[in-house]
């Protein structure tokens, strides 16, 4: 039995935040469409503001062809996913168009955000936070 191959062509990137990974594909298509984990983008990330940040590298990138996004997400919370989907697709613009390269690294849509949550430190409550000093 042999697989059957797709000829669609299409540019992919990853994309990361904190402990999110998002693996993206871009398609050259019709009309623009982002499918996150197999579900719609408002169905994926509720809240406008994650929206915007998902389709922002494609709003301020101007690129001339219409894509149909997808992505597959995993790990770190909500936000972080959603940051890492607009990585991805910034990465996988610059293997598009190189051309674009100038007006995304302005954005700071090509920097991975390497902050994360700093680990817990011996003998104290949390990273930082240690117990209360008592001098009697």
């Amino acid at each position: 039995m042999t697989p059957i191959k797709s000829t669609t062509k299409y540019f992919e990137a990853v994309g990361r935040r904190k402990t999110a990974v998002a693996r993206v594909r871009l398609f050259i298509g019709a009309k623009s469409a982002y499918e996150i984990n197999e579900k719609s983008l408002e169905e994926y990330f509720p809240t406008k503001e994650m929206q915007q940040t998902v389709t922002d590298a494609i709003t301020h990138a101007k690129a001339a062809e219409k894509f149909r996004i997808t992505a597959k997400v995993n790990g770190g919370g909500i936000s972080a996913q959603s940051e890492a989907v607009r990585h991805g697709i910034s990465r996988a613009l610059l293997v598009y168009d190189v051309e674009i390269r100038g007006r995304l690294k302005k954005l700071g849509f090509l920097k991975r955000d390497a902050r994360a949550k700093e680990r817990r430190k011996f003998g104290l409550k949390k990273a930082r936070k240690s117990s209360q000093w008592s001098k009697r």
